[in-house]
């Protein structure tokens, strides 16, 4: 038989228990109160982070474009330094495709790779061409195509084939420096709201206020986006066929 004192546990412990479960709402009343409690978060939390994550968006694709942009002159490079040593060796006195072998060797395989067997040496130069920043490869088909045949000029085909490949390079070198001063000013153009709400907060006109707690404010906030964001796109396009124009 229990003891009375073995007894008054047993009850204290039921009673705990059935405190602990009738005295926790059930799930479906905790749900209504977290989505209450959702819909009474602050407008403007809301589209801040909404904000913090388009700017991580448009961070990372800028990442990417910058990263492309290194890898093309990179390959751009590595053409110029192929059409050199092919040109080294053919003068030297070596066949067509021994001489591009020899050139290969001491250029990196992931800015132009190795020509595979299924192709001939114009098909494999014109595949690695279709990859950004190798266009001259198809010049260096074309050249091989008419020229392989015929030793010494065709030397002197891709020597010169080089020297203009290497002149376009200078020339975009140079024109993009000179599209650096105007692309300097697009983004501190782009930047300058941001200035203007803190002068506007510093002077105590809440601008955060106005354009994230009423309906006019976040219609300017969304225009006064989108116009700036046109307006970058824009002039990177000008730049861009300005880089592109010979």
């Amino acid at each position: 038989m229990l003891t009375f004192h073995t007894a008054a546990l047993l009850a204290a412990f039921c009673a705990a228990a059935a405190v602990l479960v009738l005295g926790r709402p059930p799930a479906a009343v905790r749900r209504v109160h977290d989505l209450a409690a959702a819909a009474h978060q602050p407008r403007w939390r809301t589209l801040v982070e909404a904000a913090q994550e388009r700017a991580a968006t448009i961070a990372a694709v800028v990442l990417a474009r910058r990263a492309r942009r290194i890898d093309e002159d990179r390959r751009r490079a590595a053409v110029i330094s192929l059409c050199d040593g092919l040109a080294a060796e053919l003068t030297a006195g070596r066949p067509p495709e021994a001489a591009l072998t020899a050139a290969l060797a001491g250029l990196d395989p992931s800015a132009i790779g190795r020509p595979e067997s299924a192709l001939t040496i114009p098909e494999y130069l014109e595949a690695e061409a279709t990859r950004p920043g190798g266009e001259g490869l198809r010049l260096l088909a074309a050249c091989w195509r008419i020229g392989a045949e015929r030793g010494g000029t065709f030397a002197s085909v891709i020597d010169g084939l080089a020297i203009a490949l290497r002149d376009e390079a200078a020339h975009r070198d140079e024109v993009a420096g000179q599209l650096a001063g105007p692309r300097a000013t697009a983004r501190l153009l782009a930047f300058l709201p941001l200035l203007g709400l803190g002068m506007a907060g510093a002077l105590g006109a809440h601008p955060i206020d106005f354009l994230l707690g009423t309906w006019p404010g976040l219609i300017c906030l969304l225009l006064g986006v989108a116009l700036d964001i046109v307006g970058l796109i824009w002039t990177r396009r000008i730049a861009e066929a300005a880089e592109h124009t010979r």
